[in-house]
């Protein structure tokens, strides 16, 4: 065979023959150096036998001419073949083919891990049908107006929905349920009624003062009964406050006095002892009321109100809601299949859930969530209710740790039809019916606050597995932290609660999310002005980044100056953008940490802030696609977790609800030109010394323009920077500059008053002869020289050498002040 040109077939019998590999790998490199072995030469056999001989190039890269060598040959031929195997050469061709493609390594993907209360680990989640999950959530029991507690909850789940929904890409089904069948809305209801109708009788003042006695008695007896001190404080409030406003009243009626003055005592009274009354007159009068519209009329009104708190809060609407009051025939079929399946019992018109059969039984088990608390009788109690905790009820269990599924109705209480008699349902069974009916015999998610783990959900767990008789009714429990309120226990019943309404007044919506999400959602959050201050300072850190993007991105740029050759700094940056979205996404994998993330998001804007500072200071355009990347990115993210409400391309949004676009679209270019038209004003005035002119154009950046939410931001040298922010964040923006300024001349008028008194006192010093200087302090000489120096003490006792060498630099140094002083007065510096 012949290779290319006519070149003679090559030997390589000799270079084979070399023992040593490295001299033969480096004698048939030399050799090949000669020699063409690229595209259209033919192979002849020697060289295929050669290359049988190699079972891999050389690694050393400086024999390239055996590597391209063996590579050309591996294309037409494949790996080598042994010697006994043919290789179907096709010399005559010379025709190359695509090398070998091998798939890169990659990384292991990050999997979403959630932590599961049944476990009490993070647990990867695994829906149990594809990417659909079915979530159940407790919902609110409607008595009385929603508090910072249930936003706690509601505005934690409504981020983690989101973020399973909108990033991770699940399909969630969420359902929510509404307690409007309760021991506490049946109380609630019947005092509010019933206190309603006393007040209506506008009862005399003697009359209401021996009510409130009437009244006092029982609550003094629970007083003293109640050995839990948050609660004890409480009542101690109570009683203090109905002791105040029923002074006034007694002496008004020992004073026999009539007309306003009276009337107003009364309603003060009426006030502060309704709670009091309210309990007095339920428990003499409560089993009167049998109207079941008044039972229903309070959780409908207080319903109306959570939907408009959370919608406030911008906590997505359930997929469904369920009421406990739509759904009692289905918790009676449920609670008699409980029967049927023996792990429930009647007794006497209430039924009840057998523990001890459920516990007994291999393939169950109760208490999954909280195994150490199955027999707290206290916690166990609270769960069944104010109202189901009669001697007479308790002694209807079999054991104590049985549950009531159905309860026989009392006079008082609202009742529906059933086979064991006119009943309703009890509080745990009532999720139970609602959720197995809508999502079946297991689902993916249930949610709910903290304090819901025992007895409620381990009590949903049992009778809903004792209902479907499975062991796996929920897959993953999720429960949100506690919230205190500046490092107290949050409660209702204590009265100790801050109304969302309340919260809403003092911060919006989307800074309370913000608090929340700086925080772990299972882990306990205080609700104080260090929480919310900081959630603040985040909100205003991001609007700064994202209007400077703005201003940047507003400038005008040709088409093809959009993009510009990245320097060190853009590549830089953008390693450090990829990098923060990689940790922002591992986070979320780790039980949806938006602390973490929140942190990572906040580190990215650092680094633009130092990018765009460091672009500004050398007068350089920063990158607009690489910032509007990261800023649209970010944008991306705040709307997954529901920090940013509405549509907006870029940043939070500005002005009212839909009008965000439309503002900042119609008005930036007024604005832009106003402020080069003042930017032109400025600069004349400057030249031609005008200070009216720049007193007037700084008024309208200062207190103009703020009231529209507008601010401009001038920089020395550099364009006046147009901003469209939140009309209140500019005025009270505006206050702490005023502040500040106030602060600032109040120090110096009181540094200027402080060196003032500093030279009068000096001045006043300078002007005392030596001589004198120690002739009024007699309290402590009582003899001096000729020069009026001190020789003995008051005691009369001779001063020591050290005391009157003291005294002897003292009055040098006033002799020296007073020559000073003549001297200044001779030349007239005092006038």
């Amino acid at each position: 065979m012949t290779g290319a040109a006519g070149e003679v077939a090559p030997d390589y019998r000799s270079i084979l023959s070399i023992s040593d590999e490295a001299a033969r790998a480096q004698a048939l490199n030399e050799h090949l150096s000669t020699r063409s072995y690229v595209q259209g030469y033919s192979l002849s056999q020697a060289d295929v036998d050669a290359f049988r001989q190699l079972s891999a190039p050389p690694a050393d890269p400086q024999l390239f001419h055996v590597v391209r060598w063996f590579r050309h040959i591996e294309a037409l031929l494949g790996s080598p073949c042994g010697k006994v195997q043919p290789c179907g050469l096709q010399a005559s061709k010379g025709r190359r083919v695509q090398p070998q493609w091998s798939p890169p390594a990659g990384t292991q993907p990050c999997r979403l891990h959630l932590y599961n209360s049944l476990t009490r680990n993070k647990e990867v989640f695994i829906p149990q049908d594809g990417k659909k999950v079915t979530w159940y959530c407790c919902g609110p029991t409607v008595y009385d107006a929603s508090h910072m507690g249930h936003a706690r909850s509601y505005i934690s789940f409504d981020i983690l929905r989101r973020v399973l929904k909108d990033y991770f890409k699940f399909d969630v089904f969420y359902c929510m349920n509404i307690t409007d069948i309760d021991d506490k809305i049946i109380r609630r209801a019947r005092q509010n009624h019933l206190f309603q109708q006393y007040r209506e009788k506008r009862p005399e003042a003697a009359q209401l003062l021996e009510d409130v006695r009437a009244a006092l008695t029982p609550f003094l007896v629970k007083l003293n009964e109640t050995t839990d001190a948050d609660k004890k404080q409480m009542l101690e409030r109570i009683q203090h406050a109905v002791q105040l406003a029923t002074e006034p009243l007694e002496k008004a009626v020992q004073s026999r006095l009539t007309g306003e003055e009276v009337t107003s005592h009364v309603e003060a009274l009426l006030e502060e002892a309704k709670d009091l009354l309210s309990d007095w007159l339920d428990s003499t009068l409560g089993r009167d009321v049998t109207d079941n519209s008044i039972f229903s009329e309070l959780p409908k009104f207080w319903e109306g109100e959570f939907h408009r708190d959370m919608e406030a809060l911008n906590v997505l609407p359930p997929d469904v809601l369920t009421r406990v009051s739509e759904y009692v025939p289905e918790i009676v079929d449920f609670v008699q299949k409980i029967v049927d399946n023996g792990y429930g019992y009647v007794s006497n018109g209430s039924v009840y859930f057998d523990t001890v059969k459920f516990a007994s039984s291999e393939k169950h088990s109760y208490g999954k969530l909280v195994p150490e608390a199955v027999g707290d009788q206290k916690a166990l109690q609270e769960g069944e209710g104010d109202l189901s905790i009669s001697a007479d009820r308790l002694s209807e269990k079999r054991s104590p740790n049985d549950f009531a599924l159905w309860k026989a109705s009392k006079p008082g209480e609202p009742s529906w039809p059933c086979p064991w008699g006119k009943g309703r349902p009890g509080w745990h069974i009532e999720c139970s019916a609602m959720a197995g009916t809508l999502l079946g015999a297991s689902m993916d998610i249930h949610g709910g606050g903290f304090d819901l783990r025992f007895p409620h959900h381990d009590n949903e767990l049992a009778q809903s597995e004792a209902y479907f008789e499975n062991d796996c009714w929920v897959r993953y429990f999720l429960h949100t932290g506690h919230l205190t309120i500046a490092g107290c226990k949050m409660s209702k019943s204590l009265k100790n609660f801050i109304t969302i309404k309340d919260a809403l007044k003092k911060h919006s919506a989307r800074q309370l999310r913000l608090a929340f999400l700086m925080h772990s959602w299972k882990d306990t959050l205080d609700y104080s002005s260090n929480t919310m201050e900081s959630a603040l300072q985040y909100e205003k850190f991001l609007n700064e980044f994202f209007l400077n993007v703005k201003d940047i991105l507003r400038a005008p740029v040709d088409v093809t100056g959009q993009f510009e050759k990245w320097g060190e700094e853009e590549a830089e940056l953008n390693k450090n953008f990829y990098d923060k979205k990689t940790e922002i996404h591992k986070a979320l994998c780790d039980n949806v940490d938006t602390r973490t993330v929140m942190e990572e998001m906040r580190a990215l804007v650092s680094q633009c802030n130092l990018y765009m500072a460091a672009r500004k200071a050398v007068r350089r355009r920063p990158s607009r696609a690489l910032l509007e990347n990261i800023a649209l990115y970010l944008t991306h993210m705040l709307k997954i977790f529901g920090a940013i409400e509405e549509e907006s391309s870029l940043g939070f949004p500005v002005g009212g609800p839909g009008t965000s676009l439309s503002l900042e679209s119609t008005v930036m270019p007024y604005l832009q030109v106003l402020s080069e038209f003042r930017e032109g004003v400025r600069k004349i005035a400057r030249e031609q010394k005008v200070p009216e002119v720049l007193q007037l154009s700084d008024a309208l950046r200062d207190d103009i323009l703020p009231e529209l939410g507008v601010r401009f931001e001038d920089h020395e040298g550099l364009p006046t920077v147009v901003k469209l922010v939140d009309r209140n964040t500019l005025l009270k923006e505006r206050e702490e500059k005023r502040r500040v300024e106030e602060e600032k001349r109040k120090k110096k008028e009181e540094a200027a008053r402080r060196k003032q008194e500093q030279e009068a006192a000096k001045l006043a010093k300078m002007k005392i002869p030596p001589s004198e200087m120690f002739l009024s302090e007699t309290d402590k000489y009582s003899k001096f020289d000729e020069n009026g120096l001190p020789t003995h003490d008051m005691e009369g006792k001779e001063l020591s050498r050290g005391q009157a060498k003291k005294l002897k630099k003292l009055f040098e140094a006033q002799e020296k002040l007073h020559k000073e002083y003549l001297q200044m007065a001779q030349n007239g510096s005092f006038q």
